[in-house]
């Protein structure tokens, strides 16, 4: 498999497209869609809670297991999806679109989260098949999913934003910085290096590493 190293360049930012609601529609604040990922969520339990019959203890189990599970998706996604194979011209125009991007002006702002459009489409599409798959307690499972995913967002953002905290996320600055500063094909977990060592994509902290 062919994977294109993309030099970073810690200033300035790229237009992708000419049309400038296509353009705009590739930026958002990082507030916009975790704020709408925490109400979904909510009203979503609210709905669990005053509509269906499991306990509170069912619906706690469930909405962790859903956390779990995104932390999986999120390493999946990011070391098959964002990371494909760049052997055409079609896969390489897809990889750079989706992540490349990414890769080569991490400090841009604008871009460190999906559009909440495209994120709002996925998570409704994903309660429709979890409710086909697991009834109601896919209204559990699913604001799990999406507060995984708006933790994702925030680690992702201070990441990228600030400078390494004296506390956990040390762990979490470090191993990301070495995903987009030493080796792009390693290090895929964002939220947690669990996946990454439970797979062999982790290495070693090498000395030097600047954000």
């Amino acid at each position: 498999m062919e994977a294109t190293f993309i030099k970073p360049s810690n200033k300035g930012t790229k237009q992708l497209f000419k049309n400038p609601l296509l353009e705009r529609l590739t930026r958002t604040h990082i507030g916009v869609p975790v704020t709408i990922f925490f109400v979904y969520s909510c009203l979503l339990l609210y709905w669990s809670f005053s509509n269906t019959s499991l306990t509170l203890l069912t619906s706690t189990a469930i909405f962790f297991a859903g956390f779990i599970f995104f932390t999986w998706v999120e390493y999946q996604v990011h070391r098959h999806i964002f990371h494909m194979g760049t052997f055409s011209k079609w896969r390489k125009k897809t990889q750079y679109l989706i992540h490349g991007v990414h890769h080569e002006f991490p400090k841009d702002k604008g871009r460190l989260a999906m559009p909440p459009i495209a994120s709002l489409t996925i998570g409704t599409l994903l309660l429709l098949l979890f409710r086909l798959i697991m009834g109601d307690l896919a209204f559990s499972f699913i604001p799990g999913f999406m507060i995984g995913y708006a933790y994702y967002l925030l680690v992702h953002y201070m990441v990228h934003a600030h400078q390494p905290p004296n506390n956990f996320f040390k762990v979490l600055w470090m191993n990301h910085s070495i995903h987009h500063y030493k080796n792009g094909e390693a290090v895929f977990g964002v939220t947690s290096p669990f996946w990454d060592y439970l797979y062999g994509t982790t290495i070693k902290s090498p000395k030097g590493i600047k954000n």
